[in-house]
């Protein structure tokens, strides 16, 4: 037999003969360990072939230092068998004995009058009677006898040893074991399955099954994890709802020169469209679906000006408007949204969208060549700068970011334009959340809206609050090659708290 079934018939033995009272009794009687008997127990317990009643034992136990005391002796006991008839220097009895076992020793030696120290020869110490009891090791033999007994010793000497830190308090909980409902000398297992030979065999008629638990939860199936930026996206699009704009389609990451620049009023000539700020496609490498109308209203107005504006004075190529990107910014889609606005009788509009950017960064801690855009336009006749502030003062509320500054700032198709600080209570400082204006007249009116209607605008990267949310100092950490899909699993659920 296995240790562990041997130690099974041991205890259905016990408990057949009803002698089963205590447990911790039973492991002590037979140099069990008392922990590898409780899980018999309760495996016994599980198939009802015994019922548990828990006992609560209290007693002391020695800890190691006392232990350790029981075989050598106190360090009274030790000091005081170190020191000969004819006395000892105090040096040469510090070395006879430990330093610490010394200390101890002579304190508690002195204290019980066993020894004397004559200074006239130097610090000299002396038995000062003949023979000595260890009184306190046979306390602790005492209590060792009496497994801990609470009750075996009184309270004075239990105050002794407590001050001494040669005993502790234990709980142990034990068992009184009866017989169960299923009670047998031998434990058979109950099969889980019933399988296709028990059938052909007729054996499961003799077979004991295993109830079913139905309250079980059973395995976790394997399934799908959020990743920290669709968490915090759902809430920015859950508030742009709340405030009442409307999502904009943002499915197109390969954007004309066009949309993403010229209609928004950016000269060609902008640093922005050069090649290292920006991804060009080879195939296709020019766009073919432009509307020759609205394209000509554009070229109009970036090289002789228009709507109180002189444009930029230089040459417009239409060729270097059809050459095709990855998308610098979603301002594209919002371009595409309100040249469908003003085309299709003007109605005041809000929109949103929350989508994937493109642009040729070198990669660092806080930046990506491949990021998200958060973005708001607002239209209607007659709003001004103040409507602005407005919307973006309970935007940013709702994220948990009540104390916003503005500072003056450019942008080539918005005017004014101001970019976006909020307090940080963690940092306990301001920092920049966004970008802001109002659309130029040189990129609303060639699209063909109103004079009297006005766009407003803001902007912010969804990868910045997601890294000031989950506390994420790389943001390759977040986004890219190099997420730890632990994180994924494991991130908790975003709260836009500030």
């Amino acid at each position: 037999l296995s240790p562990r079934a041997a130690m099974e018939e041991e205890v259905l033995c016990a408990v057949n003969a009803n002698t089963f009272e205590d447990s911790a009794v039973f492991a002590r009687d037979r140099g069990l360990d008392h922990n590898a008997v409780v899980g018999v127990l309760n495996r016994l317990a599980a198939f009802e072939f015994v019922n548990l009643a828990p006992i609560q034992n209290n007693s002391w136990e020695l800890t190691d230092e006392a232990q350790h005391y029981v075989t050598v002796g106190t360090p009274e006991a030790q000091v005081f068998n170190a020191i000969p008839e004819e006395g000892i220097a105090m040096a040469d009895l510090q070395g006879k004995v430990d330093t610490g076992v010394a200390k101890i020793g002579f304190a508690q030696g002195m204290q019980q009058k066993w020894f004397r120290v004559d200074k006239t020869q130097g610090s000299r110490v002396y038995r000062k009677v003949e023979s000595i009891v260890d009184t306190v090791r046979e306390m602790l033999l005492e209590l060792q006898r009496a497994n801990g007994a609470f009750e075996a010793l009184n309270k004075a000497n239990t105050d002794l040893l407590k001050r001494r830190q040669l005993i502790r308090a234990v709980s142990l909980t034990s068992f009184k074991v009866s017989k169960g409902p299923k009670f047998a000398m031998t434990l058979k297992k109950e099969a889980t399955d019933l399988t296709a030979e028990m059938i052909a065999s007729d054996s499961w008629k003799e077979e004991t099954f295993k109830g079913y638990n139905f309250n079980a939860r059973g395995l976790q199936p394997p399934s799908g994890y959020l990743h920290p930026l669709l968490k915090v996206k759902a809430a920015f699009r859950e508030i742009f709802l709340e405030m009442g704009f409307e999502e904009m389609p943002t499915n197109n990451y390969v954007e004309s020169s066009f949309w993403n620049f010229d209609a928004l009023f950016q000269p060609q000539a902008h640093p922005a469209r050069d090649l290292h700020d920006t991804f060009f496609l080879s195939d296709p490498a020019a766009a073919t679906q432009i509307p020759e109308d609205y394209m000509a209203c554009v070229k109009e107005v970036h090289e002789v000006g228009g709507y109180g504006s002189i444009g930029y004075r230089c040459a417009w190529k239409e060729e270097e408007a059809r050459k095709n990107i990855m998308r610098t910014h979603t301002t594209a889609v919002s371009a595409r949204m309100l040249r469908k606005l003003a085309q299709n009788g003007f109605q005041p509009a809000k929109y949103f969208s929350i989508d994937r950017v493109f642009r040729n960064e070198t990669l660092d801690a806080t930046h990506l060549a491949e990021f998200h855009q958060i973005e708001g336009v607002a239209c209607d006749r007659g709003i001004c700068l103040r409507d602005l502030l407005g919307l973006m003062a309970t935007f940013f509320e709702k994220m948990g970011m009540p104390k916003l500054r503005f500072k003056p700032a450019y942008n080539p198709y918005t005017e004014p334009s101001m970019e976006i600080f909020a307090w940080h209570s963690g940092l306990n400082k301001w920092i920049e959340v966004g970008n802001s204006g109002m659309f130029r007249p040189e990129m609303l009116r060639p699209m063909g809206l109103p004079e009297d209607v006005h766009v407003l605008g803001w902007g912010l990267s969804l990868e910045r609050p997601t890294m000031i949310l989950y506390e994420i100092k790389n943001m390759r950490a977040l986004f890219g090659h190099r997420v730890d899909i632990n994180m994924i699993r494991e991130n908790p659920i975003c709260r836009l708290e500030y």
